[in-house]
């Protein structure tokens, strides 16, 4: 796989060819050669590079497909900005992903959220195809299994922001007939018909019983039910009635950060006692109060305030909504100025709260790229994922636990709920 190849660049090249899966082809060979360590942009251990290139590295949320709906392109372009794209993807050695279609806020207020949905899942659906011999759907872990041993990216459907369902089962098998295997069960950081989000006001305390409902009709399907962006009354009613783990795909500490959208520590605690997972967030905004501050500062609002998106749609069309947000992509955070930037040694120490919290077995990967993040120094995009494994070995993590945090917990949980 070209991904693994590139990881392994400063390995001999006879000693890359035995550590890479699976083997290599003629052209896999010639972009090991020509690989450098300037392309790349950091000193990685050997070590570290020959675990990378065989481990799993499964990431819980990728945003990839939006840019291309409004913007046009393919996933297969090398953009000049951004996290993310296949050529990227394959560099920093990504074998599978929850590969994520985005509702956004501003088509809610003239209910497009449906259509929208419908059109980022087509769009998603074509550029995988076009790209058949890079990149596969799974709607299983047995299709990941198999998608990822023939050596190419296994990309299993996400949608983020439910409220294109309005709680509506049928739309729900739909959507998983089109091949939707991950759910957030809120709507971004609105409420819906089922379910309160971490950030708007309650509707509901937490989940009403079409939510129960809802969730219930999920672990029938075999989906993922993703809690990222519930609120905490959610959260807990959700693990009472999910007879499956509960993934947060994308998340962080409240007890780094105090605020709404990350998780309190009794709460992560719950959801690992339930089998669940806990993904982290690659991104600045999440782990380091003094950086939130700064956004919320630079911006004039907080981060999670939708207050202003009705009066911003307002009249519009669905393809005028297009047309008004093809500036927000790529979605990438702002640089913070350089006191307030988080190192990969930052972040991992993130990673190792949650663990203390929650053990090695229930703590994942969820990055976010191209979803807002402003991600560790160095971390330029998902490229850059070998940097963190070199940076666990460097913290003495061993190889088990690099393992299950890069993919093999999320594989586990995964292969649980759908075999």
């Amino acid at each position: 796989m070209v991904a693994k190849l590139q990881a392994a660049f400063s390995l001999p090249l006879s000693v890359a060819m035995m550590t890479m899966k699976p083997p290599l082809s003629a052209i896999a060979i010639a972009t090991l050669l020509t690989i450098t360590a300037v392309q790349l942009g950091a000193q990685i251990s050997d070590r570290a590079l020959a675990l990378h290139g065989d481990a799993l590295v499964f990431d819980a949320h990728v945003h990839i497909i939006n840019r291309q709906l409004i913007q046009g392109g393919s996933i297969g372009d090398r953009y000049p900005d951004g996290h993310v794209d296949l050529p990227r993807m394959e560099e920093g050695g990504i074998d599978a992903l929850f590969f994520t279609v985005y509702t956004t806020e501003k088509y809610f207020p003239g209910r497009f959220e449906t259509k929208l949905g419908l059109r980022v899942i087509d769009r998603a659906l074509s550029e995988i195809e076009a790209h058949s011999n890079r990149i596969e759907v799974a709607l299983s872990a047995s299709d990941l299994d198999r998608i990822t041993a023939s050596g190419k990216i296994a990309a299993v459907l996400d949608l983020e922001g439910s409220i294109d369902l309005d709680g509506d089962l049928g739309v729900l098998r739909m959507f998983h007939r089109l091949g939707l295997r991950v759910l957030q069960l809120p709507a971004h950081n609105w409420g819906n018909e089922y379910a309160d989000s971490c950030c708007a006001p309650p509707k509901w305390g937490g989940l009403n019983e079409h939510g129960r409902a809802f969730i219930r009709e999920m672990n029938r399907l075999g989906m993922v039910i993703n809690i990222s962006h519930a609120s905490d009354e959610t959260i807990e009613q959700a693990l009472e009635v999910s007879e499956d783990p509960l993934i947060a795909t994308h998340h962080g500490l409240r007890s780094l950060n105090d605020i709404p959208r990350l998780m309190p520590d009794h709460l992560l605690r719950k959801l690992a006692a339930k089998g669940g997972l806990f993904g982290i967030h690659i991104g600045h905004t999440f782990h380091k109060r003094a950086f939130y501050d700064w956004k919320t500062e630079r911006a004039g609002r907080s981060f999670f305030d939708t207050s202003n998106v009705e009066d911003s749609a307002e009249g519009l069309t669905m393809y005028e909504i297009d047309e008004s947000t093809k500036s927000r992509f790529p979605a990438v955070g702002p640089t913070p100025p350089p006191e307030l930037l988080m190192s990969v040694d930052d972040w991992l120490e993130v990673v190792e709260r949650a663990i203390e919290i929650a053990g090695e077995d229930h703590i994942i990967l969820g990055t976010d790229f191209d979803g807002s993040p402003a991600p560790p120094d160095g971390v330029n995009d998902i490229s850059d994922l070998p940097l963190l494994t070199d940076g666990m070995l460097r913290r003495g993590w061993s190889e088990e636990r690099i393992r299950k945090f890069m993919g093999g917990n999320l594989l586990r949980v995964f292969r649980e709920i759908n075999p």
